[in-house]
């Protein structure tokens, strides 16, 4: 496998087709061996399927593990005392949750390759930073929930901090307007979970008629889409109410999940999720999962080179995406860009922000 210096030396979104074909299918045909020594369920799993990664000639053939294979099953490919931590997924009450198991060095990379990603759509500077969220979201620092180590990883991002929400998941007006008055004539970033965003700064700011001055913000948000399309509320209409009610312009959606987290999806000036270099997505079709054309809808893929321990390398999600180009976004970033539509009908909700719940 390529080490972390070189890893983190891949131009974010500049590897033509050719390049990162070569470059995934070399990294995780290593990491599917690397997983297949080191975690016995795997290796039953990869022998069910009559794969070996010494034949495999293009990622594409190597099988996904169902992301619910994470709630029924203790997957690690090291011993317990390697562990640094544990992120769980978010579900409501009654599910079971997703369990991804990190050590040092898993942690650190998908760390800096988030990073790398936010760079690229932020700049290099740090910015004054508001988080939509509460602070008691990260009370458990060695086992985070998904909504926790988002936040953690993207606090990064800040050099100052405020948390827009109090304890009890109220919003902090008049902490704003002092944050805002010391950052006046900044540029912003806010970061929050969709429906956090929706149901608790959004909806709270038009109750109420505060008024906040975002004009020089920048909103990255993600996950949570499934109860906002469910209250009939689309992206578009998203973007306009924010706008609204504190003149935010720039917000952008990303797509990830805690099974692997750090390979994040960014959503460009076009609206569309891109695939950075230590990424990728596959549309597969469901009756045979075969691959997918660009333009036809599909179960969600998403390739990562970044989990060490544990075998979150090759997943297939129950998100439904339609594959839009590669290499030819408007934007410019190089790589497959696409869109998702939502959860396949009858997955059980899921997603950092969809299962806030009051204590």
């Amino acid at each position: 496998m390529t080490d972390e210096s070189a890893l983190l030396a891949l131009p974010p979104y500049g590897l033509i087709r050719e390049e990162k074909h070569a470059f995934l299918t070399g990294e995780l045909a290593a990491l599917t061996r690397l997983h297949a020594e080191r975690c016995p369920a795997y290796a039953r799993m990869l022998s069910a399927a009559g794969v070996s990664p010494d034949t495999v000639t293009s990622f594409e053939q190597l099988p996904p593990l169902p992301v619910r294979l994470f709630k029924e099953f203790d997957l690690k490919s090291v011993p317990d005392e390697a562990l640094a931590k544990t992120v769980t997924s978010s579900g409501t009450t009654g599910q079971q949750v997703s369990r991804v198991y990190l050590d040092r060095e898993t942690a650190a990379l998908q760390s800096r390759v988030l990073a790398k990603i936010m760079q690229s759509t932020l700049g290099g500077a740090r910015l004054p930073m508001i988080i939509v969220d509460s602070p008691a979201t990260l009370q458990n620092r060695d086992r985070f929930t998904a909504r926790g180590a988002g936040i953690l990883g993207f606090s990064l991002f800040g050099r100052e901090k405020v948390y827009a929400l109090n304890e009890a998941m109220e919003l902090d007006v008049s902490g704003l307007h002092a944050f805002l008055a010391r950052h006046e004539g900044e540029t912003i970033f806010l970061f929050g979970f969709t429906f956090i965003v929706w149901q608790y700064f959004y909806a709270e700011l038009r109750r109420s008629g505060a008024k906040l001055d975002l004009r020089n913000a920048v909103l990255v948000h993600g996950g949570g889409w499934k109860k906002l399309a469910d209250q009939a509320v689309s992206r578009a209409q998203f973007h306009d109410a924010l706008r609204d009610v504190c003149g935010i312009e720039r917000v952008l959606d990303y797509y990830g999940m805690a099974e692997q987290a750090g390979s994040i999806f960014m959503e460009c000036e076009y609206g569309h999720l891109h695939a950075p270099a230590w990424s990728d997505v596959l549309i597969r079709r469901p009756r045979d999962f075969s691959l997918a054309y660009i333009g036809e809808t599909g179960l969600v893929e998403v390739i990562s080179v970044l989990p060490r321990s544990y075998p979150g390398h090759v997943l297939l999600t129950e998100d439904e995406g339609v594959l839009l180009g590669e290499d030819d976004c408007p934007c410019g970033r190089k790589g497959k860009y696409f869109t998702v539509l939502g959860r396949v009908r009858h997955a059980e909700t899921r997603g950092c922000s969809d299962t806030y719940e009051s204590r």
